[in-house]
C-alpha cells in the first residue's frame, strides 16, 4: 500500500528528523503547564481542555547530545530546541487554515520558553509549526515569539518523499542551534513553496529563504484579494463594475504569478 493511500503520520515526520538517541526525553508535558503559562484566555483555555488529547515532549536537543553549539546573541539565547507531539481531538471540520489548531501550535510556542518543533495531529490531518522566540524588551528572563509561527499542512501528496529526507537533522546546518532551528524552517517553507510552484526544492540561501518566506506572504495575500473580487463580481449586476473587477482580478492574478515565480 502506498504512502499517500496509508497517509503521513507524527511518528513519520518524527523519524525523518533523525534526532539523536540521547536527545530523546518522550515525556509528557501536563496541561497545567500550558495553562499557567503563556496568558491565555479564557477561550484559551476551553481550547486546551477541549481540544489538547495530550502533549508529548519528544526531544531536547542540546549541545552536549546533539552536537550543535548553543547560539547567544542580544535577541535570543537557544540553549535547547525541543521537538513536540501534539495529539488533538474533536476538533471537527480541519482545514489547512483551521484556526483552531493555529492557536494551538500559538500557545505552546508562548508558553514554552524554548525555539520548538511542534508536530500536530488530529485523525488523519497532520499540521507543523515553529517559531522563533526572543528576549521580551521590558520583562527580565521573559521569552515572546519574535513573528509570525510558521505552520504548515502536512499531506502525502508528491512531494512527501522528498520533504521527510530534507528534514534530516543531518542535512540541516549546524553552526549552531539558531541555524539548526532555522535550517528546519527553511524546509518546511520549502514545503509550502511547492504547494505552489508545482516543485520541492530547498532554498539556495539564506537570503532567498527569506526572500521565498515574503513571496510565500505575498500569494496568501493575493489569494483572499482575488477570492474575495471573485465573489463580489460575482454579485455585481452593473456592467461597468464587473468588468473593472475583472480588470482588477486580472492585474493580481499576474502579480501572483510574479511572486510565485520567486518561489
Amino acid at each position: 500500500m502506498s504512502q499517500a493511500m496509508l497517509g503521513l503520520t507524527a511518528d513519520q515526520v518524527v523519524s525523518a528528523m533523525g534526532l539523536p538517541d540521547a536527545a530523546i526525553v518522550n515525556q509528557r508535558v501536563p496541561k497545567k503547564m500550558l495553562l499557567e503559562n503563556g496568558v491565555p484566555t479564557a477561550a484559551d483555555r476551553k481550547l486546551i481542555q477541549d481540544h489538547i488529547e495530550q502533549v508529548t515532549w519528544v526531544a531536547a536537543l542540546k549541545p552536549a547530545n546533539a552536537g550543535v553549539p548553543d547560539f547567544q546573541d542580544e535577541q535570543r539565547t537557544y540553549l535547547e530546541v525541543a521537538v513536540l507531539t501534539v495529539a488533538m481531538r474533536d476538533l471537527g471540520g480541519l482545514t489547512a487554515n483551521s484556526t483552531k489548531v493555529k492557536r494551538i501550535s500559538e500557545l505552546l510556542h508562548r508558553a514554552i520558553p524554548y525555539p520548538l518543533v511542534v508536530v500536530l495531529s488530529e485523525g488523519e490531518h497532520l499540521f507543523m509549526s515553529m517559531c522563533h522566540i526572543r528576549w521580551a524588551q521590558k520583562e527580565a528572563d521573559k521569552t515572546v515569539l519574535d513573528g509570525e509561527p510558521l505552520f504548515a499542512t502536512l499531506t502525502a501528496d508528491e512531494f512527501c518523499s522528498a520533504f521527510l529526507e530534507a528534514l534530516a537533522m543531518s542535512q540541516q546546518p549546524r553552526t549552531h542551534l539558531c541555524t539548526l532551528y532555522q535550517g528546519w524552517m527553511d524546509t518546511l517553507s520549502a514545503w509550502q513553496a511547492a504547494k505552489v510552484s508545482g516543485r520541492f526544492a530547498l532554498s539556495q540561501s539564506t537570503a532567498h529563504a527569506a526572500e521565498r518566506r515574503a513571496a510565500l506572504q505575498r500569494c496568501r495575500e493575493l489569494d483572499a484579494r482575488i477570492a474575495s473580487l471573485r465573489s463580489a463580481a460575482s454579485k455585481e449586476k452593473q456592467l461597468a463594475r464587473q468588468v473593472a473587477a475583472n480588470l482588477e482580478i486580472k492585474a493580481l492574478i499576474a502579480e501572483r504569478q510574479q511572486a510565485a515565480n520567486i518561489l
